[in-house]
């Protein structure tokens, strides 16, 4: 009788063991794809375009890009803040070296950062912005967008 609570008490834990293992993996395997509820648009700097995905719910922002293997050259993320503020972004479970742009309401930039992958390090907006631009790594050097210029499109309006 006592073997057979025992062999019950076991099988219980390991059920347990696997239904958190199942949620565990659920959770994780949701912040590897691009989230296709968020919404797109595409912004421009001069000639170039950026295709990018809109985080502007607090947990949209919170999960960014975390967990993502890749960024296509012209993808990027747009995070959006209901208030200016001096915002700050660390790349905990971010995998791809980013570059992030601070943008004023006006989609002048900022200031421009490099982000190393799965780093603590804390990057923030010189100023008081609503919004941030990532894209992969390099992404605005190699175009030769630098602070004091213009993004447009989305919130920033049409190409000047």
């Amino acid at each position: 009788m006592a073997s057979r609570f025992a062999d019950t008490l076991i099988r219980l834990a390991r059920l347990r063991r696997i239904a958190f293992a199942t949620l565990l993996l659920a959770s994780v395997s949701q912040h590897v794809a691009a989230d296709p509820a968020l919404p797109k648009l595409k912004l421009h700097a001069g000639a170039h375009t950026f295709q990018v995905e809109v985080a502007a719910t607090p947990q949209h922002r919170q999960t960014g890009l975390m967990g993502r293997k890749s960024l296509a050259d012209d993808a990027g993320m747009l995070f959006v803040f209901e208030h200016q503020d001096i915002h700050c972004f660390w790349m905990k479970n971010t995998f791809v070296p980013l570059s992030i742009a601070f943008l004023a309401d006006d989609g002048s930039i900022v200031n421009i950062a490099d982000m190393q992958p799965q780093t603590l390090d804390f990057h923030c907006s010189k100023a008081a912005v609503r919004y941030a631009l990532e894209v992969p790594q390099g992404g605005f050097r190699d175009r030769w967008i630098r602070p004091g210029m213009r993004i447009s499109g989305g919130p920033f309006g049409p190409r000047p």
